[in-house]
Parts: C-alpha cells; structure tokens; sequence
C-alpha cells in the first residue's frame, strides 16, 4: 500500500522510509524536505540515505539543511558509521555552525580506526580541549569550595 504523505505540512515525514519518494518531492522542489531525510536516515541503509543527506545539505532553506546535519548525527548513531560522502559534507562544513553537532556525533559513536584522518584529528583535539576544560572546572570548583569554607569559618 502505497503512503500519500503531507509535504505542506511536514506531518509524518520523519516516518519516510522510501529513497525514491525522496527523489521525486526533490524534483517537485516540496518542503520539509530536511524533514523527510531524518526519516530516511532512521529507516533506510546508509548507503541509501547518505546521497540524499547531502543533497539536503544544500537546501536554500537553513532550518531544512540544518535537519540535514541532524540526519547525519543520525546515521553515525544508528550505524555506528557514515558513508564517504557524509564524512566529505561534514568536512566541507567545517566544525562550528550546523555541522557542529552531527561531527560531535560522529566522533562519538564511530569507532576510532573507521574515521578518516581529518576526522582522527579532530577527535584528538575535543578530546585534548574537554579533558582540559574539565581539569579546569575541577579546579574553579575547587577554589570556589574552599572560598566558601573559609568565609564559613569567619563568620
């Protein structure tokens, strides 16, 4: 049985699971197509979803590319990979801004040895600043405790 889904509204899109339906709203220039990736993400193969990601990457729409990038973040969960192309966009992207999120989740749920070298060296360098900046707050914590007992004390 064939699904009528709601391109003007967005209802429902997230439960896509049909690359080719994908394909034809792209054609048709529908809405939500952002949407509709996550939902092929959650239910199609990487390597089904991945081109279509990445078309969604260039949407002229920022909240429906920014949905792109979730659905990247997605399949590194899910999957526990993300095809080439994927690693490409999310390079191209850059860290900060909307990849920022999907590239953090790459680095977490993909095993080491599966990530390219760009992303190998990225993970080095979070790794480095969030052990830091622990390290950090641990100490601010620190001196703020002992600012507070030894008021305590004076009082």
């Amino acid at each position: 049985m064939s699904r009528v889904w709601d391109w003007e509204s967005g209802e429902g899109l997230l439960r896509l699971d049909d690359p080719g339906e994908w394909d034809s709203a792209f054609e048709r220039g529908e809405a939500h197509l952002g949407t509709a990736v996550i939902g092929l993400a959650n239910h199609c193969s990487p390597a089904e979803a991945s081109p279509r990601i990445a078309r969604a990457m260039r949407l002229p729409d920022a909240a429906q590319w920014g949905f792109a990038f979730t659905a990247a973040g997605h399949v590194a969960r899910l999957n526990g990979e993300l095809t080439p192309e994927l690693y490409a966009a999310l390079r191209a992207e850059g860290h900060g801004g909307a990849a920022e999120h999907a590239i953090r989740d790459t680095l977490t749920f993909v095993p080491f040895r599966k990530l390219p070298p760009w992303f190998k060296r990225r993970w080095v360098y979070v790794a480095a600043r969030d052990r830091l900046e622990a390290w950090w707050l641990r100490c601010v914590y620190a001196a703020e405790d002992a600012w507070r007992a030894a008021r305590g004390r004076r009082s």
